[in-house]
């Protein structure tokens, strides 16, 4: 099946249907063939070992986490 960005945009619904009944669909952008989009066959865990260096990054800070986001979102003094 081929698909404009267009039709992907307003019929995404079907194009996605095309997908999953295992149907490649060929997106093409002002004619020219941009990308392939294919039924997913794996889980929809990501499988990784590694852990995120963001993850625990207030673990070691005292004080409610809300409040310092809400005091860093406040506006600076103008010089």
């Amino acid at each position: 099946m081929e698909a404009t960005m267009r039709d992907l945009r307003l019929h995404t619904a079907e194009v996605l249907a095309a997908a999953d009944r295992g149907t490649p669909v060929v997106i093409t952008y002002r004619g020219k063939a941009r990308a392939v989009l294919s039924r997913w066959s794996g889980t929809d865990k990501h499988e990784t070992t590694e852990r995120n260096p963001a993850f625990g990054l207030w673990r070691d800070r005292e004080g409610d986490v809300e409040e310092e986001v809400r005091r860093m979102r406040q506006p600076r003094p103008l010089p």
